[in-house]
C-alpha cells in the first residue's frame, strides 16, 4: 500500500523494481494535454453560458463575449505547444 504522495510520484516515475518508469514521457505529454483540454472545455460551458445570456440582452456585449468565450481555448493551445517543445 502506498503510504504517502513522494512514494506515489517515485512508483510512477520510476516504477515499482523496474528499469523503466512506469509513466514515459509520451504518457505524462498526453495526461498533460488531456487536462488542459478538460479544464478549457469546463471553463467554457460556464464562460458560453455567461457570454450567450449577455449578447442576448444587449446585443452591443458582442465583442466581449466573443473575447471571453475564446480566451480559455488559449490554455489548451499553449499546452499543445509545451508538448511540441517539451517532446525534442
Amino acid at each position: 500500500m502506498i503510504e504517502n504522495t513522494a512514494e506515489l510520484a517515485n512508483v510512477v516515475l520510476q516504477g515499482e523494481g523496474a528499469s523503466s518508469p512506469a509513466l514515459t514521457a509520451q504518457g505524462a505529454a498526453a495526461i498533460a494535454v488531456g487536462l488542459g483540454a478538460l479544464g478549457t472545455g469546463i471553463a467554457q460551458r460556464s464562460i458560453g453560458a455567461a457570454a450567450v445570456g449577455a449578447v442576448a440582452e444587449d446585443d452591443d456585449m458582442f465583442v466581449q463575449a466573443l473575447i471571453f468565450t475564446a480566451l480559455p481555448e488559449t490554455l489548451i493551445i499553449i499546452a499543445f505547444v509545451t508538448l511540441f517543445i517539451a517532446g525534442q
